[in-house]
């Protein structure tokens, strides 16, 4: 769970010291004042020293030792009774034990009579009974398992109910290398040692609740049984001391870290994790054969984007997203529609600049007569009036980014087809308003839709594959949207939604209201493709021949820049392309360079004409079902945020808090609906230092978050704020704090997992609710600032209460005074608002939908978006003295419907 980085907080906080250790760890000494511990085949080796070091550092040990040899033969006291003789020599306290680890419980009560007490427990006795598995005798297997797996169980069962009763506890199993990674001729010790890091892991869940922290060494170390299999140099240099530092560590009251396995030995300290790759899923309900495995192995087994579960639960998780993605969609060996559909491509970055729009320009016929003034300002930066981007240029940066990870072989998951089975189908584009003489870009692209248009016998059918593509500017302004229809030659027939078939943009049964032709150049394509489509169909004679062409065609993103420029030289008012608003056509037939173009007009209403295209030469039809809408009103440039001021920015960082991070969390839900539909769980949130309550009902319909216990919770997550606020940040790990007891889950353990998505919380969400909690200020680690839009939705409304005279009669009275005078206000809503004030009550509808907007009092059942707040807080609304952020923040504005129009209603702002 990360909702905001590290580089948001200033100044970082240094890390803690552990308890019982000061900030500089080589000031104070590990102590075990006062603490027993009982260590297992201490008579020799890693036991030996641990024994001797644990003594020294002030703990009193029982030294077990059987006395037996390397491979579990014979018995003798002497090895545990010189060790003992060693501690007390040096004044220490020891006492020897001589029992097999089997008697567990006879070892336990040698601590308990000796020293009242057990606080650690080292399993560390083993055997050795090497040979190869064809050879291994029941004996050599059985005794094996009872040294290392059945020793280490009786004697941490026995130990186990001394822990529990005094809340405290260290126990430490040892593995091996050849438990993790297997060596011939030792199939049952690699058995036995295995088997006691699952015993390990499972304690240590078990024993958190105890303070009974477990965890596993796997070393390597010089030693009666290494000899054996280790060449002597190497031996020499496998000091047991190298291993006893980590016991020590894990041993200590300060450690808190539980379920750990390190490998240790040559000076060489680690932690390992398990490892997977992040594999394959097909949707439930569809038949995986296992040709299908087969042909997804490379998925199977890539280690390119791997995980790391760390417990039960994670392991389940891809089983439990695929359960929760319900049935399959479908498919075939051209197109994966589970894995493909609604893929999200890495964000992509273009820059333009005039002379693309000129260049562009030129290549979609403009300029032919270059004393025409109005297609002269589409390519000539220099212009009196000033230069005018074609607005079809947005295609442009989309495209090509497309093009170019066609080029580096970079496509979306589940899509096998190469360029010979796709035809551009039809293509969208939409503006939000004149498109800048140059912008840097971030472009933000998905698989929107993917249609099955049947089989057909693999001749005419396919599939239609849509993706959108958003581009944005550098400080986040939406400039366009693309939407590109590709059809796939043979790839349908799976049996899946065939997507609309209702035919779009049919003109009228009458005549034209305009008609414009237009012969394209000789060399169209080559002037058109140094705007970046650089596929050869375009250019290269021989390679059009092999797509069965006469001769190299023309783009049909060329023809549909011609065609545009027709209908805005003909309806746009005065010919201005400003007004160009979007654009919608379907691709029928490719245009040879030297064809005549004939665009053909209807108009449907003020802002929208209907058209289609055809060759004059050969009398078909080139782009039909094609539309254009125009703005009523050249929409206006937004204000760009305003840089904070230097003396704020060179002042103390601000911090986010809980409560902005669950603002962040209200705003996910609002801009991505269903989330408690599709999790279907109660979260409640108990934050402590300072104590604080939240409710995320995700039960059903699309979640809310609610301040205080608001709801009985199926899963409940108990954290201290500071520890809440670094997981959010992803400082810390939400299963470090788990298995160190610092987050508690309650009730539906496993629903836990289903909190995943707070993952996708937008950052800037979050920094926005601190903006507005602080009045607007919003610093980071660096010091910079920039402000934010609204968020979207607010957990819980409250409505501020007037102080004098209602004011909302004056307030919209002057809003529509407001709107009268600045017509193109109402052009960037473009949608009906209901505005609800309370105290005292009142009702006005807002519509934006056409010409300068109206204001009204009343109420509409059809409104895009209802605002809701107290005539006081529209008041500070209309002064200035408050924003939307702090009134929505502050629980004074609540937002019901498309948070999208409420975010566009800024000049509501400031109205005196």
């Amino acid at each position: 769970m990360r909702i905001f980085g590290p580089e948001t907080i200033s100044p970082s906080a240094q890390p803690k010291a552990e308890p019982g250790e000061k900030d500089d760890a080589m000031s104070k000494e590990l102590r075990f004042d006062g603490k027993v511990v009982v260590i297992t085949g201490a008579g020799n080796g890693l036991g030996r020293s641990h024994a001797l070091e644990l003594a020294r550092r002030g703990a009193k040990v029982v030294v077990n030792d059987l006395g037996g040899s390397h491979t579990g033969d014979g018995k003798s006291s002497s090895a545990a009774d010189k060790v003992v003789e060693e501690i007390k020599a040096a004044g220490g306290q020891a006492v020897a034990n001589y029992d097999s680890v089997e008697d567990g419980d006879k070892i336990v009560k040698t601590a308990i009579d000796a020293f009242g007490r057990l606080d650690v427990l080292v399993n560390n006795a083993g055997i050795l009974r090497d040979v190869s598995f064809a050879k291994m005798t029941d004996q050599d297997w059985d005794l094996i398992y009872r040294v290392h797996v059945r020793g280490a169980f009786k004697c941490s069962h026995a130990a186990w109910p001394v822990m529990r009763e005094q809340k405290y506890g260290r126990i430490v199993f040892t593995a091996s290398a050849a438990g993790i990674y297997g060596n011939f001729g030792q199939v049952n010790y690699a058995m036995a040692k295995l088997g006691l890091l699952g015993m390990s892991n499972a304690l240590a869940i078990e024993g958190q609740k105890s303070n009974i922290i477990v965890n596993t060494i796997a070393p390597i170390a010089g030693s009666r049984m290494t000899e054996t299999v280790l060449p002597p140099n190497l031996v020499a240099a496998l000091k047991p001391e190298y291993v006893t530092a980590l016991v020590v560590k894990l041993c200590h009251e300060s450690h808190e870290d539980a379920g750990g396995l390190y490998e240790v030995g040559g000076g060489f300290y680690s932690r390992l994790r398990w490892e997977r790759t992040r594999g394959k899923v097909f949707r439930l309900g569809r038949p995986v054969s296992a040709e299908d495995v087969a042909a997804s192995w490379k998925d199977v087994t890539a280690w390119d984007e791997a995980t790391h579960p760390t417990h039960i639960a994670g392991s389940l998780d891809p089983i439990i997203k695929n359960v929760e993605a319900g049935p399959s969609r479908g498919g075939n060996q051209f197109i994966d529609v589970d894995a493909a559909l609604g893929y999200q491509f890495p964000e992509m970055q273009s820059r333009y600049d005039e002379r693309d729009l000129a260049m562009y320009a030129l290549g979609i016929g403009a300029a032919e007569n270059p004393l025409d003034d109005k297609e002269l300002s589409l390519v000539y930066e220099m212009h009196g009036q000033g230069m005018r981007g074609f607005p079809t240029y947005g295609v442009i940066p989309a495209v090509n980014c497309i093009l170019q990870m066609g080029k580096e072989g970079k496509t979306a998951p589940g899509m096998s087809y190469g360029l010979d089975r796709i035809l551009h189908g039809e293509q969208y584009l939409e503006v939000y308003g004149p498109l800048p003489l140059k912008a840097k870009l971030k472009h933000a692209a998905r698989i929107k839709e993917i249609w099955d248009k049947g089989s057909d016998g693999g001749k005419k059918g396919g599939a239609v594959v849509v993706t959108a593509i958003d581009s944005f500017d550098e400080s986040g302004e939406r400039l366009f949207r693309n939407e590109t229809s590709t059809f796939v030659r043979g790839a349908g027939g799976w049996g899946g939604d065939r997507g609309p078939d209702a035919p779009v943009n049919v003109p009228p049964d009458r005549a034209p209201d305009a008609v414009v032709e237009q012969k394209v150049g000789q060399n169209q394509a080559l002037l058109y493709r140094l705007s970046g489509d650089w596929n050869p169909l375009h250019a290269d004679p021989s390679f059009a021949k092999a797509f069965g062409y006469e001769r190299p065609i023309l783009h049909g993103l060329c023809t549909f820049g011609y065609a545009a420029r027709h209908v805005l030289s003909r309806f746009a008012p005065s010919g201005d392309v400003r007004y160009f608003r979007s654009i919608k056509v379907r691709f029928v037939e490719p245009v040879v360079p030297g064809e005549t173009l004939v665009t053909e007009m209807w108009r449907e209403s003020d802002q929208r004409i209907l058209f289609r295209v055809s060759s004059k030469e050969r009398g078909k039809v080139v782009v039909s079902n094609a539309a254009i809408e125009l703005f009523t009103e050249i929409p206006r440039p937004k204000e760009k945020p305003q840089a904070q001021s230097q003396a704020q920015s060179q002042g103390a960082a601000v911090m986010p808090t809980s409560a902005d991070v669950f603002a962040g969390i209200a705003a996910y839900l609002a801009k991505n609906p269903g989330q408690g539909d599709r999790i279907k769980t109660v979260f409640g949130f108990r934050l402590k230092n300072p104590d604080a309550a939240w409710t995320l009902d995700l039960a059903g319909g699309n979640g809310t978050v609610a301040q205080g216990e608001a709801a009985a919770a199926g899963c409940t997550l108990e954290i201290a704020d500071a520890d809440f606020m670094d997981m959010c940040a992803g400082k810390s790990d939400p299963m470090k704090l788990f298995s160190t007891g610092k987050l508690k889950i309650s009730g539906n353990v496993m629903a836990s997992q289903k909190l995943d998505f707070l993952k996708k919380v937008d950052p800037s969400d979050v920094l926005a609710a601190m903006q507005a909690r602080t009045g607007g200020s919003r610093t980071g680690a660096g010091g910079s600032a920039a402000a934010t839009p609204a968020t979207a939705a607010a957990p819980k409304t409250t409505a501020a209460k007037a102080t004098g005279p209602a004011q909302a009669a004056r307030i919209l009275e002057a809003l529509g005074k407001r709107l009268a005078e600045n017509a193109g206000l109402a052009g960037e809503v473009r949608a009906l608002v209901q505005l609800v004030v309370t105290d005292p009550d009142g009702a006005w509808v807002l519509d934006f939908r056409q010409g300068a907007g109206t204001v009204k009092a009343g109420k509409e059942a059809d409104a895009a978006a209802t605002l809701t707040l107290g005539d006081g807080a529209l008041s500070e609304l209309a002064s200035g003295k408050a924003s939307f952020q702090h009134l929505y923040q502050h629980g004074q504005l609540r937002v019901d419907g498309d948070v999208s129009v409420a975010r566009r209603l800024t000049f509501l702002g400031n109205l005196g």
